[in-house]
């Protein structure tokens, strides 16, 4: 068994997703062609099943048409359905100030999710491998983040109520990924966009990832990723003690969530901006305006005295109005 499939049967099983429908998205790129052809070959005859997803940004115009057009043969190849979508509108057109990368990627995972429940996946696996894990946390760290940002991408998350986005290959490298293509005899897609450094992760990936390889330290990746993990569960016991404590002094209320203040401050800053973000994300309240400032204006209000006069209500980002009465914090969205 090559490395490539060792690795992918030890991240995620197949006794794991062999008896349910697992969604591929597939790009036609080196690394998603991989994880559909790496799944087929570890699945087991059941009543499971594969399906590939392509979404056609529209971006590229004959190079897009192309690469739908190869995802959707090699999903004949293979001998799975293959579930196609396209952008709604220009994508090119429609970014504004939220940056073109960002407004694909929703529009994809959107796209996924309608398929998803479509197809009744209960998996929806993407093909991010340990270079996309790395480039995401040098990006991250050059933005300013914080624990949550140096764990990188998410191995698991909810993408809809029945279905689970899973990320097998993140301890794949990209190396192996195109030694099992060359063991296979197997052709990719070559995105022309991966080429140009007016986008950061180009930059990231071309650049400065060599350039900390040659002049630094040729272990960096190595490094980077051991620095995910370890944040990764750092982020994780934090949650864990923030999600203890919002039982214990919250609250749900019309339109929002109550806190009691006065036990607000037992766990020191951290694990208050940990308790903040857990109940606004309980809440479903957007978290992309939401900068460290604003979670620090937000704690500095819930540590108000309780003797004090009430404060004047504030707004955030979202519109969210928080106010501060006595020992109580009140966050509402209000209709």
């Amino acid at each position: 068994m090559s490395d490539f499939l060792t690795k992918l049967s030890h991240s995620w099983p197949p006794k794991r997703w062999a008896d349910v429908t697992v969604l591929v998205a597939v790009s036609g790129g080196a690394d998603s062609v991989a994880l559909l052809l790496g799944l087929s070959q570890l699945r087991v005859a059941s009543s499971g099943r594969l399906v590939a997803a392509h979404f056609n940004h529209e971006l590229r115009g004959s190079e897009s048409e192309q690469d739908q057009a190869f995802v959707e043969d090699l999903a004949r190849e293979v001998g799975v359905e293959c579930i196609v979508g396209a952008a709604d509108g220009d994508l090119g057109a429609a970014h504004g100030g939220q940056g073109l990368e960002g407004v694909a990627r929703q529009a994809r995972y959107e796209f996924l999710a309608r398929a998803a429940n479509q197809c009744g996946a209960r998996y929806v696996a993407t093909a991010h491998t340990a270079d996309d894990q790395v480039e995401t946390i040098l990006h991250h760290i050059l933005r300013g983040t914080a624990l949550a940002g140096l764990a990188g991408i998410p191995r698991t998350r909810q993408l809809t109520e029945a279905a689970t986005l899973i990320r097998p290959l993140l301890d794949v490298t990209r190396g192996e990924v195109l030694d099992y293509l060359k063991l296979l005899d197997k052709i990719y897609r070559e995105d022309s966009t991966n080429r140009l450094l007016d986008l950061t992760r180009n930059r990231i990936r071309h650049e400065l990832l060599p350039l900390l390889e040659r002049d630094y330290s040729p272990h960096v990746r190595a490094a980077l990723l051991r620095l995910a993990r370890i944040a990764d569960e750092a982020d994780e016991h934090f949650r864990r003690h923030a999600l203890h404590l919002a039982r214990q002094i919250s609250r749900p209320i019309a339109g929002g969530v109550e806190i009691f203040t006065k036990s607000f401050g037992g766990g020191g800053e951290l694990i208050e901006r940990y308790l903040l973000i857990h109940l606004w994300q309980e809440q479903g309240w957007p978290l992309a305006d939401m900068s460290f400032e604003k979670w620090e204006q937000l704690r500095a209000l819930a540590c108000l005295g309780a003797n004090g006069p009430a404060a004047p209500a504030q707004m955030f980002p979202g519109g969210i109005r928080a106010e501060k009465q006595g020992g109580v914090l009140r966050l509402t969205r209000p209709e």
